[in-house]
């Protein structure tokens, strides 16, 4: 074949906002829900860091009618005048430009969520409008963007309608964005007003004072979210459902020239520990150079202070982190400049000098509180569930090490029950944890077991939001799954052990198997989270239904897809309802659920950790009237049953 010219006619320069919107994902990620509500977070951030630099204390945001948002806060506006070079306004260079910003330096911002200078410019190019009202000294600016085509099929991509101008006189200072997502990116998606809340709540805790009110024109809802107690009220917000061993959060903050460290926590008799960070309002869900500060200095502090006030013996050994951190609910706020996040998803800290910051503040700070009278009965409380954890640690040590010693090909724990596959590459290998022996048994024959390995529960695990390490060790179809899995828990969790690359969760669409599917995904929260935020758990979808008749069939996997399935059959359907996985043959288990040609899968991520923990806590904890309220309030009970109500029609 011909060798193809290259020459340099062939190089193509995209031009303004091009580049995002040919290809989105790397601004924002995805172009589904996540993606379109990340456009709001740009704006949003944006208002954050004039707030969290001093300039305002208010912002609004507003769903409107036609799934156009609105962002107003109260700051010092966007500047208006003419930029030096390019000779446009702050304004348009602003939202027109790629990479250019305010906060590539820290003269008017100290801290900054927005590194990169593309995140107003990037909710441009990505809606199909975008209007901007400055009011700044004593004036009113408006500029307006549009994306079109032109009559030559080129699109054109936040594009301003006309250069700024004065439209009038204002008492306020600040700036409004409303912006409308394109729908030739983001389809017929809308604004979920739940999800806004969830992370303007967030929002409020980090930064004390901040009021965030939030108004959905569709359904007429309304919050406001406000917290004079900052972090040390958003620990007691998510230690709730929880008994707290002591009243009121243990609270320091540090500074260090452009280094800003607030801690807040609070002990829970929980058996594990609720970490959250966060790094210029962005969560480290990761965790990074700041956590590792935080914990070595703490657990030095807590040693120190158990030996001095002779809590430890002099032969006795230190007590370890984790013996520490068991029940602690502790957040850790960080605000910094020249922040250096590993990877593209700012979800680890990377700054070495971070780790150094943090562990001297927490030294200096948490030393000093315990030394105070006041705090003393908060200081034993800790160390006295700190001994008591190293004695759960021990029990445990040997739990694990059993487990460990039954882990090989040999395992009488796995034998019998582990249907393995036969290919040793990791990044094909599936394991399908399956609901019940009889559907287990479907899954084995079905499966294509060179990447397939099939591991049947006989019965249900343990909620291990209620246990101890070494209950939740002693339980035996936990004690499988660790086996099967190879990466141990906890402390001793380690992800390059695992041995397969999806961890598949098949069960039942009833009660029973949503049950089972929650204690399964609590155990992983709980001891294998990097499981999850590596992308390893599932959730496999089996079919709720099949429409059937002579020489047509179809499966249906929602109540939602139902009518449509039945129209494409006609007249004279017939109408299976499958109760469990065990209803159906190793053929139509491979051809609905397991074949990844044709499965549906839901990858479990955990988008917020701090909604998470209260969700994890209030549906598997204790706290027995918390659940019921949470279940008032979600739970639709006037759902129709589809099933009865098509099978009328047959």
């Amino acid at each position: 074949m011909a060798e193809k010219k290259y020459d340099a006619k062939d190089i193509v320069v995209l031009e303004g906002l091009e580049a995002v919107r040919l290809r989105p994902g790397m601004y924002i990620g995805t172009t589904g829900s996540k993606g379109m509500h990340h456009l709001l977070w740009e704006i949003v951030d944006n208002a954050i860091d004039e707030i969290s630099n001093g300039y305002g204390d208010t912002i609004t945001i507003t769903i409107n009618t036609d799934n156009s948002v609105t962002v107003e806060d109260n700051g010092r506006g966007i500047p208006v005048d003419e930029h030096p070079t390019l000779h446009k306004s702050g304004v348009e260079v602003v939202y027109t430009t790629l990479h250019a910003g305010g906060k590539f330096n820290t003269e008017n911002y100290k801290f900054s969520g927005g590194l990169h200078g593309v995140g107003a410019s990037v909710t441009n190019a990505l809606s199909k409008w975008c209007n901007v009202t400055v009011y700044k000294g004593g004036k009113e600016y408006y500029i307006g963007f549009h994306s079109y085509m032109d009559e030559n099929g080129k699109m054109h991509s936040g594009v301003p309608v006309e250069p700024i101008k004065m439209v009038g006189k204002t008492n306020k200072s600040g700036t409004k964005v409303t912006f409308l997502p394109d729908s030739e990116m983001f389809g017929n998606l809308k604004f979920n007003f739940e999800t806004i809340c969830s992370r303007a709540k967030e929002l409020a805790f980090l930064n004390k004072g901040l009021k965030i009110k939030l108004v959905d024109l569709n359904s007429d809802r309304e919050e406001l979210y406000h917290y004079e107690g900052g972090i040390s009220d958003f620990v007691e917000y998510l230690a709730e459902g929880k008994s707290k061993l002591f009243s009121t959060p243990i609270y320091f903050h540090g500074e260090d020239k452009n280094f800003d460290l607030e801690v807040a926590f609070i002990y829970t008799d929980s058996y594990t520990e609720s970490f959250f960070s966060f790094v210029n309002n962005i969560p480290t869900i990761e965790g990074g150079t700041h956590e590792t500060g935080f914990r070595s200095a703490f657990t030095k502090v807590m040693n120190d202070y158990a030996r001095s006030n002779n809590f430890l013996k002099d032969k006795e050994p230190n007590l370890l982190g984790e013996d520490f951190r068991e029940g602690i609910t502790c957040v850790l706020n960080v605000k910094m400049n020249n922040v250096q996040f590993e990877g593209q998803t700012k979800t680890k800290l990377g700054n070495p000098e971070a780790k150094t910051l943090v562990e001297s503040i927490t030294l200096r700070q948490l030393s000093a509180i315990l030394r105070d009278k006041k705090s003393s009965s908060k200081a034993e409380v800790i160390v006295n569930k700190a001994k008591g954890a190293a004695k759960v640690r021990e029990a445990a040590k040997k739990a694990k090490e059993l487990t460990r010693a039954k882990n090989s090909a040999e395992n009488f724990n796995l034998v019998g029950k582990l249907a393995a596959s036969t290919s040793k590459n990791r990044e094909n290998a599936e394991l399908f944890i399956v609901e019940g022996d009889s559907a287990g048994g479907s899954a084995k024959q079905g499966r294509d077991r060179r990447f397939q390995a099939i591991l049947p529960l006989r019965g249900k695990p343990l909620n291990a939001e209620k246990k101890r390490i070494d209950q939740v060790l002693a339980n035996e179809e936990i004690r499988t799954i660790i086996s099967a899995l190879n990466t141990g828990i906890g402390e001793d969790f380690d992800l390059s052990s695992l041995r397969y690359n999806k961890v598949i969760i098949l069960s039942d669409a009833d009660q029973d198997g949503a049950h089972i599917r929650a204690i399964l995904l609590t155990f992983f929260f709980r001891y294998m989270r990097e499981l999850i935020n590596d992308g390893h758990v599932f959730i496999g979808l089996p079919p709720l239904y099949k429409v059937y008749k002579k020489e047509y069939s179809e499966y249906v996997y929602s109540d939602n897809e139902l009518p449509d399935a039945i129209a494409r059959a006609g007249r004279n359907y017939n109408l299976q309802r499958y109760k469990g996985l065990g209803e159906m043959n190793p053929e139509q288990l491979w051809d609905t659920t397991m074949d990844p040609a044709k499965r549906n899968l839901i990858q479990v991520t955990i988008e917020d950790a701090a909604q998470a923990e209260r969700m994890v806590t209030t549906l598997m904890g204790d706290d027995i009237e918390a659940r019921k309220k949470y279940i008032n309030e979600y739970a639709n009970f006037d759902k129709e049953d589809e099933f009865l109500k098509n099978y009328k029609k047959i």
